[in-house]
């Protein structure tokens, strides 16, 4: 099966060793994206909430690139520093997925990356 990378600089560049997604089939693997604005690769500026709409902005502009919607997307998982933010991650995350919603995992973690509160992954499906 052939495997392809996506790329796009419409989200942060990999900050290590891994591609923003990979297609295996009719199916696409996107790695953890955080609050990075791709056009400085500093962590944007307000809180959770600022960083949990760069987070969806990143996946979608890699969802895009790879010629699929949020609509095809099966699976998100969410890794949040405080869980006491997962109310809002989650109004935030409704205007970016609609119903159906995909399945979800949401995981308190210790750290992530550059400092991040939140950090989503997600799995496409075409």
């Amino acid at each position: 099966m052939t495997k392809h990378i996506i790329s796009t600089s419409e989200a942060p560049s990999a900050i290590g060793t891994y591609s923003q997604a990979r297609r295996v089939g009719n199916t696409i693997w996107v790695s953890g994206q955080i609050g990075l604005d791709p056009a400085t690769m500093a962590m944007v500026a307000g809180g959770v909430e600022a960083e949990t709409r760069r987070v969806f902005a990143n996946l979608k502009a890699i969802v895009t690139a790879a010629g699929a919607s949020l609509d095809d997307v099966v699976k998100v998982n969410l890794y949040l520093t405080d869980l006491a933010d997962f109310a809002l991650v989650n109004r935030i995350m409704a205007e970016y997925f609609l119903e159906p919603h995909p399945a979800r995992a949401a995981v308190g973690v210790a750290a992530l990356p550059r400092g991040a509160v939140i950090e989503a992954e997600c799995i496409v499906a075409l």
